[in-house]
């Protein structure tokens, strides 16, 4: 049996979303020194602009997110939100009280219809914000990878979250970033089996891993200048085990139903 934990804690252009300049940030990330989240690297403050904090009460961070426009954010289904919880833009330091950040609502959200809580197929959810986010150096948008991208296994990617820093830790009090490689569907599944569907991607498996905390965040991929959508974390190993892989839900997969959903809302 393989044992699982869900990682929470209890250029390519978004054409659909009209935005230009996806995936640029203001602050450029220091991804110079590649390293994990388990015994990770501290990324530069902001310069992941759409990384937001779920919040449960201010400082209380659960799982994590993407902001895709400024009224939209992606998340994974398994994260449980309800109308308190706060939507947090421009996070670096979750234990600060004078950062500049931007705290909001959710109006409405969109767990995908076909999530499956038993095998974490479809770990996809969309956040309707109650008030459009303030576009700035500090908060912007990722792209969001389309139905057709093509992303081929061994390239470096990168991840960030203030998830566990070890399989028995705490949670990380400023934002960590992570470069893990995509892996084959073949190569996964000699880890997971068939758990592994095709609405799923997997990355790491090399010394790296997400960890407890770490849901709902991004995985990011490079292309043409721009940072690009292409996972949102769902699950590990039990124990963060940094030479299993990270599995994310798919978004090339998952990208039509994002269209429907943001449109129809």
């Amino acid at each position: 049996m393989v044992f699982l934990w869900i990682l929470s804690c209890f250029a390519f252009v978004g054409a659909a979303y009209g935005q230009r300049g996806c995936g640029t940030p203001a602050i450029p990330p220091d991804i110079s020194g590649y390293s994990d989240i388990v015994n990770g690297k501290e990324a530069k403050p902001h310069s992941w602009p759409w990384q937001v904090s779920l919040q449960r009460r201010p400082g209380s961070h659960f799982c994590g997110g993407s902001l895709i426009n400024e009224s939209w954010v992606v998340t994974a289904a398994h994260c449980p939100i309800r109308r308190s919880t706060l939507v947090v833009l421009g996070e670096h330091d979750l234990r600060s009280s004078t950062e500049d950040v931007q705290v909001m609502r959710a109006s409405q959200a969109f767990p995908h219809p076909n999530y499956s809580p038993t095998r974490l197929n479809n770990d996809i959810q969309l956040i309707k914000l109650a008030r459009p986010a303030q576009i700035n150096r500090r908060v912007s948008p990722v792209c969001v990878a389309e139905t057709r991208d093509n992303v081929p296994a061994g390239t470096m990617c990168m991840t960030t979250g203030w998830g566990l820093t070890s399989g028995n830790g705490d949670l990380a009090n400023r934002l960590q970033q992570a470069a893990l490689p995509l892996l084959t569907d073949r190569r996964c599944r000699r880890f997971f089996g068939s758990f592994i569907t095709s609405e799923m991607t997997c990355a790491g498996a090399n010394g790296i891993s997400g960890c407890n905390g770490d849901s709902g965040g991004p995985l990011v991929c490079q292309k043409a200048g721009a940072w690009t959508l292409v996972g949102v974390a769902s699950f590990v190993a039990a124990g963060c085990n940094t030479m299993t892989p990270t599995v994310y839900a798919r978004v090339t997969a998952l990208r039509a139903w994002i269209d429907r959903t943001i449109a129809a809302n």
